[in-house]
């Protein structure tokens, strides 16, 4: 490499621990974006920095209200986040929202770009918005969604929202990441059961039905009541809280203190039942599954054996001249140095 282009490289990160601590307890924006970027590194100095970053946060943490958001693109998550965020940081909430995009193919950023969607917001001292990059993974969800989630909550902010891709991929990871899984329906749609995923509907602790304003009005009243009836079926009163259906409008911001005030008397629900930690506790037990699992995936494809090897038996499965199960098995096997 010439001269010119060393110069040219950037200086490799240095992160003080001491003072991203420090930073994030003060609720410091700026060291709180720093903290997450690190968490979200996947080299092995940076991996080993952020765990002992976690652990020393760890006890300023847990104090939030979290709350996933889904839906159909177009369906208004942003505007939606946006009305509920400032009406929150009004009434003395300190807001954070992890906007997880879709990621480019090419280059694996963000490419939706969440923060100018939520302008009021993202200019609001006491909120703070995230867009962070899917990178492909499961539920539309960034690979350190629930390590942000803590990071978040040392630095202060009381109410934490996981805005997810809503494309289709599986939700459960979400799910089981936060208190409340909100999902966004449209009125007027055609049919609003159909395309629907069945899946969806059993998780979902709240059913908003957006843009009931004008002449959509009648069409939300409609949706909703058509969703009370699937919610009937598909999910049993049971337990200490019965999902509920309601309809708001983003844009005249009708409702929305009426959707935090369900998600409140959710949260006051489980607890009362002593459910809200218990389904914590079994998240955090699922939550370290998830990270065994990632952290074995990328040990398994940083081995030098395996990275020598995978390129040709890609290629020999994708050519229907090795089966799966028989690659998947030589990777382990390489891996394991059998």
């Amino acid at each position: 490499m010439s001269e010119a282009a060393l110069k040219r490289r950037p200086a490799p990160v240095a992160y003080d621990i001491d003072r991203l601590e420090e930073g994030v307890l003060a609720g410091e924006r700026a060291v709180l974006a720093r903290a997450i970027t690190l968490v979200e590194s996947r080299r092995e100095d940076h991996r080993a920095l952020a765990r002992a970053l976690l652990e020393r946060l760890l006890p300023h943490t847990g104090g939030s209200h979290r709350v996933g958001i889904t839906g159909v693109p177009g369906v208004g998550k942003s505007t939606f986040l946006e009305a509920l965020g400032t009406g929150l940081t009004a009434e003395g909430h300190k807001v954070a929202v992890l906007a997880i995009d879709p990621s480019s193919r090419r280059s694996g950023g963000s490419i939706l770009g969440d923060k100018t969607r939520m302008a009021d917001l993202a200019a609001d001292r006491r909120a703070f918005i995230r867009p962070s990059p899917s990178a492909g993974t499961l539920g539309g969800v960034a690979r350190a969604s629930r390590e942000t989630i803590l990071l978040c909550e040392a630095a202060g902010y009381d109410v934490v929202f996981v805005e997810t891709v809503g494309v289709g991929q599986s939700e459960t990871v979400v799910a089981e990441m936060v208190d409340l899984f909100l999902v966004l329906m449209l009125p007027g749609a055609g049919d609003e059961l159909q395309g629907i995923k069945k899946g969806i509907l059993e998780l979902a602790d709240l059913l908003v039905v957006n843009k009931a304003d004008g002449e959509r009005f009648p069409l939300a009243r409609r949706a909703a009541r058509d969703l009370s009836s699937a919610l009937r079926i598909l999910q049993p009163d049971v337990g200490p809280w019965q999902p509920r259906v309601m309809t708001c409008s983003s844009v005249d911001r009708t409702n929305i203190d009426q959707v935090w005030l369900a998600v409140c008397e959710h949260r006051a629900a489980l607890e009362g039942a002593g459910m809200f930690e218990q389904r914590r506790a079994k998240q955090h037990v699922r939550w370290m599954w998830a990270q065994l699992e990632d952290r074995l995936m990328q040990l398994l494809q940083d081995a030098p054996a395996v990275a020598e090897a995978l390129p040709m038996i890609e290629a020999d499965v994708e050519a229907g001249k090795r089966p799966p199960t028989v690659a998947a098995e030589t990777l382990i096997g390489l891996f394991l140095g059998r």
